[in-house]
């Protein structure tokens, strides 16, 4: 293969990473251009973000100059905005946690962009995403702590046809090496951050400029209420009902290495904790209910008293023993479950979480320490409409189950469960419980190395 008779176009960013990247494929023999893209203008926001794209274009020229490739200028915002930044919004405005470099990369980087540099003339598009390709396949990359197949999750065959992923074999110190070695002036550039494109910026503040400001109540759950609460005392029920002789439910949320046994091709997949025999026979209504969210439903009477020698009339809150008020919030729309920073509240032994979000009340709910029994689940559900299967011929079919490892946010440790076709979705029982389940987040899932789906998260 004359590799000189194949155009590819890297998506330099101004990064180390897609400078590499470029100037790998240089090296390979590829005929290589540059194409640095505009996704964001600061004007659009009331924040500047800590990586403005002058200095990334004025980063990225230089890298082409020094690997003696041209150089061209796009700009996307307007396709960003209305792919990306819109979707953020409505996904907030609806109490749900979109994934914006998701989006990304399926609607800019490998659509958008990707058209624009067919037109140039490119047979391939390179970035600098630590992962591997081996024909139709995408493998996790070789650098385990930097591995980004999660943020490709959505990609298609036909984008995937078109893709190149020059890095995915190497390091984050092999990169920073080469990229010192060939004396790139993107060498010790400090990596991006915060959302795609706009940068490192606080983002309540960013979601002011469309989604409005309304105070409510931040009330934190007591372990009581689970006790009452049927579905959750259902869900116990049928959970230990489904698991093997000798074992009992653990609802902590446990991140170490467990036991393991290999897949065919020596990854890791830990041992069902549940009979897999039971598993086809539950009905879709079982799983449905096994997969929803616990709804919390605290009301608050007041009560006035005296105070003082004056005997001053004051109103407070009746003591509850499922739950009380302890602050104030700005908007229900602004947080996530699982979030911890920027609640604002004090007096407690062990950190709060937000453990839900009721957009329509304008509540937020926390509780109180990382085993907070509000805190994890063991299922989720993805609506037929939002699940991806990069390899098409690899799908689940109604009645099919398959052992699968799966993450549920980026950098999460693989995690061993149980997938399930069933006509109204795919559900997902994971071996162990997991924190901060997050409507619109993506679950995406893996059979040994390789990332085969992924799909948003219901309610």
């Amino acid at each position: 293969m004359d590799k000189s008779k194949i155009k590819v176009c890297v998506g330099l960013s101004g990064g180390v990473d897609s400078s590499v990247a470029a100037y790998l494929l240089k090296q390979e023999g590829y005929d290589v251009f540059a194409m640095f893209m505009q996704n964001w203008h600061d004007a659009d926001s009331t924040l500047h973000g800590d990586c403005e794209w002058e200095e990334d274009r004025f980063v990225a020229e230089m890298v082409a100059r020094k690997i003696g490739i041209p150089f061209y200028f796009v700009d996307l915002s307007k396709q960003y905005r209305q792919r990306v930044v819109d979707y953020m919004f409505d996904e907030y405005a609806k109490g749900r946690t979109p994934n914006p470099d998701v989006l990304c990369n399926r609607e800019i980087k490998f659509d958008a962009f990707l058209q624009v540099a067919l037109r140039y003339g490119a047979d391939y598009v390179a970035t600098g995403h630590y992962c591997r390709k081996e024909g139709n396949r995408i493998l996790e990359g070789a650098d385990p702590n930097k591995d980004q197949t999660y943020f490709l999750c959505q990609l298609t065959q036909e984008q995937l046809s078109r893709a190149l992923f020059p890095i995915g074999h190497l390091t984050k110190p092999e990169v920073r090496r080469i990229a010192k070695e060939a004396d790139l002036p993107s060498a010790e550039k400090k990596d991006s951050q915060g959302i795609c494109f706009v940068g490192k910026v606080d983002l309540p503040t960013f979601l002011k400029q469309k989604l409005a400001s309304v105070e409510g109540d931040i009330v934190e759950v007591f372990d009581a209420y689970y006790g009452a609460d049927a579905l959750y005392r259902w869900q116990q029920d049928v959970l230990t009902g489904l698991l093997k002789p000798g074992l009992e439910l653990d609802r902590t949320v446990h991140y170490a290495p467990e036991e393991k046994v290999l897949t065919s091709d020596g990854k890791p997949l830990g041992v069902c904790p549940f009979r897999e025999d039971a598993l086809p026979a539950l009905p879709d209504e079982t799983l449905g209910r096994l997969a929803t969210p616990i709804a919390y439903h605290i009301d608050f009477e007041t009560e006035t008293y005296r105070s003082g020698k004056h005997h001053i009339k004051k109103t407070r809150y009746k003591e509850n023993p499922y739950g009380r008020i302890i602050g104030a919030h700005e908007g229900a729309q602004f947080y996530t479950i699982g979030q911890r920073k920027g609640l604002g509240v004090g007096g407690h032994a062990n950190p709060v979480f937000v453990i839900a979000t009721d957009i329509a009340q304008n509540r937020i709910y926390v509780g109180e320490g990382h085993d907070h029994k509000g805190l994890s689940r063991f299922a989720l559900r993805i609506a037929p409409d939002e699940i991806h299967w990069i390899r098409p011929e690899l799908a689940l079919q109604p009645g099919e189950q398959r052992r699968l490892r799966v993450r549920i946010r980026y950098r999460q440790p693989l995690q061993s469960a149980t997938l399930l076709m069933r006509s109204e979705g795919l559900f997902i029982l994971f071996d162990a419980p997991q924190r901060g389940i997050s409507p619109g987040q993506f679950a995406v899932w893996y059979d040994g190395e390789e990332m085969l789906g992924s799909g948003v998260i219901g309610a």
